[in-house]
């Protein structure tokens, strides 16, 4: 059985091996998803590829129908950050990042990823933009270790993000994962080192940082579920599963 720690919960051996699995097969939706990434292709093309490669997996949406939300993938666009909704009219033009998160439940768990997908040549700065977003993962791995606290993980991409003159949104967190999409613990990309619950072997987290080229305020729009950067700026987000282990840290999600 797995033990709950002021409502964390901690996962076995074995239950970690199978949010490998998800993590896996999640991985694998996406990188399908990314190869069709093209001018011209609209947002629900993207969808249905997705669903169609997880009818293939024998796995469902995790995010179908999530607190009612209408699609299966979140696909949004420059400077829409996350919880894009796919739509037919939504084409997807030469020099756009476009924003894809997905996830899945296999045997009971969850696995969630997102990666930012630039099409066809964007401008230097917008490359700079997903690079650091991306390579927070180089930093953050530094800190998810046994004894750690979330809070260092939360300022060690602030500090990283901010130190490379970019902003680091923080209306929407990270948050751990297992038979519930998302659980406790939270975790902010800004925060203080030393504060927070403390890392534990068998923990396994979803930490995806999300950064903006100007402030960090968001808007929602109309739809009630895609949020927008409130000065229109281009924007980041990657997430990778991470388990806690008494080996160290281990990425069970892939890009």
């Amino acid at each position: 059985m797995p033990v709950i720690t002021d409502l964390i919960e901690i996962k076995t051996s074995s239950e970690i091996e199978i949010l490998k699995e998800s993590a896996k097969i999640v991985s694998e939706v996406l990188n399908k998803v990314k190869s069709y990434v093209k001018a011209g292709v609209t947002t629900k093309d993207l969808e249905n590829i997705a669903s169609k490669e997880m009818n293939r997996l024998g796995v469902e949406s995790a995010f179908l129908g999530y607190r009612g939300f209408p699609g299966k993938i979140c696909t949004s666009i420059n400077d829409e950050l996350v919880h894009g909704i796919p739509n037919e009219k939504k084409v997807i033009k030469e020099g756009d990042i476009v924003k894809i998160d997905i996830g899945i439940k296999h045997k009971g768990f969850y696995g969630d990823i997102a990666e930012t997908v630039p099409v066809g040549n964007i401008s230097e700065d917008v490359k700079r933009l997903l690079e650091i977003t991306k390579n927070c993962f180089n930093e953050i791995i530094k800190v998810c270790y046994a004894g750690y606290r979330i809070g260092d993980i939360s300022a060690t991409i602030q500090n990283y993000v901010e130190k490379n003159g970019f902003s680091v949104i923080r209306d929407f967190v990270g948050h751990g994962i297992g038979r519930v999409l998302h659980e406790k613990p939270e975790i902010p990309n800004f925060g203080k080192k030393g504060t927070g619950p403390v890392l534990i072997n068998g923990m396994v987290l979803a930490i995806e940082p999300m950064v903006s080229m100007g402030t960090w305020r968001v808007r929602i729009l109309s739809d009630g579920w895609t949020v927008q950067t409130l000065d229109n700026k281009m924007c980041a987000h990657y997430e990778h599963m991470i388990a806690i282990t008494e080996n160290g840290p281990q990425i069970l999600t892939s890009f």
